[in-house]
């Protein structure tokens, strides 16, 4: 990818200049009207965006910035609060697809692209799923969109066969190096009947695997204090404490060689023989949740050439500020496996941790989805008692 414009040093660009994509974790329509999502394209080299509805209910409730587009839905007897969210959703996401369509073209559509996300209350129902993925990009009309489609077993035919119908796909809340696999597996179904099909040409569809990160530490981190306190001798104590904040990036070491191997094999190159892309890997929830740990530890320990990091505000001002950029993803990545296999030796079975953090994915997803109507409906009385008064 060529070298993003911005101020030199940046350690943001200097990301970009490496090989890893950076992408902003969050969208408002205040950094759309502000100017604050061009800024970050054209001073730091930012290249997508990704949003969830934890995002958006933050954003509803703290001022009136939607406050027209929803007088309007309104005033065309649009009053249902998930329908007034999708509108207001799909006119930022569309905005902010057009601020990056420069990014999209001049990356031959690498990247430049907007996450929209399927309702997360769907995650484990894969026929609605599919419905509400087809009418979100049909909606947005453009073709440097995301679909967000969670990676649950449910999820897993949803990513197949949007997929073979040329509709990108955002495969969200992965965890598991297993379901990992899974998932890289129905993305290249999804390619092989998109290429049967003729429908499409294969390099007009696009697709990143969101592999979170941080959550993976604050559980296995719980996990082991737990261990830790029951532990019957210093040695033992001693082991356990060693492990404490390695899991996350062990775990995420262990993914990027999955991608590295499954995409240099036989079966993907011959579709991309055919124009198909590499479905990238996407490091999400890369914020420090813990103080005692670096508060750039997701982005600094993680930097892979073709890989992506989705970063919150306060990431990326201390990236900013003093983030050091060098190839890390292949540091000791035997040791990232010797890790794996440690906590196991504990008593932290990652296959556990793992499937509980994608089920506690869902469900703080879906709550925040439930606070976001809540939010809606809200707001839609307010202004309904604004407009009677």
């Amino acid at each position: 990818m060529s070298t993003r414009p911005g101020k030199s040093k940046n350690p943001l660009i200097e990301l970009g200049n490496a090989g890893q994509s950076v992408w902003l974790d969050y969208l408002s329509r205040e950094i759309l009207n502000k100017g604050e999502l061009k800024r970050l394209i054209k001073e730091d080299g930012f290249t997508g965006v990704t949003s969830n509805p934890t995002i958006f209910q933050k954003a509803v409730s703290s001022g009136r910035y939607y406050d027209g587009s929803i007088q309007d839905m309104l005033g065309n007897n649009i009053s249902d609060p998930k329908e007034l969210f999708l509108g207001i959703a799909i006119e930022d996401v569309s905005q902010a697809a057009d601020l990056l369509l420069p990014v999209y073209k001049e990356t031959d559509g690498l990247d430049g692209y907007v996450s929209i996300e399927v309702s997360p209350d769907l995650a484990y129902d894969t026929t609605a799923t599919i419905e509400e993925a087809r009418e979100l990009f049909r909606r947005a009309g453009r073709k440097n969109i995301y679909v967000k489609v969670p990676g649950t077993k449910q999820g897993l035919p949803a990513i197949e066969t949007l997929i073979g119908e040329g509709i990108n796909v955002n495969v969200t809340l992965l965890f598991s190096v297993e379901r990992y696999k899974e998932v890289i597996n129905a993305y290249l179904s999804g390619l092989e009947k998109l290429e049967r099909s003729g429908n499409a040409p294969l390099n007009d569809v696009s697709s990143v695997a969101s592999f979170f990160v941080s959550r993976v530490d604050t559980l296995a981190d719980k996990l082991l204090s737990e261990r830790f306190r029951q532990a019957p001798d210093y040695e033992t104590r001693s082991s356990i404490k060693a492990l404490m904040g390695k899991a996350a990036v062990a775990n995420a070491k262990v993914a990027y060689q999955i991608y590295k191997k499954a995409f240099s094999e036989q079966r993907f190159l011959s579709l991309a023989g055919k124009g198909a892309r590499a479905q990238r890997i996407l490091w999400a929830s890369t914020s420090t949740k813990n103080p005692e740990y670096s508060d750039i530890k997701y982005v600094e320990e993680l930097i892979a050439p073709g890989s992506i990091n989705t970063m919150p505000e306060e990431t990326i001002r201390a990236f900013r500020d003093h983030g050091k950029v060098r190839v890390s993803i292949m540091d000791d990545v035997p040791g990232a496996e010797k890790i794996i296999n440690e906590l196991k030796g504990v008593g932290v079975n990652m296959d556990e941790v793992t499937a509980g953090l994608e089920r506690d994915g869902v469900k703080k997803f879906s709550d925040s989805f439930n606070a976001l109507l809540e939010a809606m409906r809200s707001k839609r009385e307010a202004l309904l008692a604004r407009r009677q008064v």
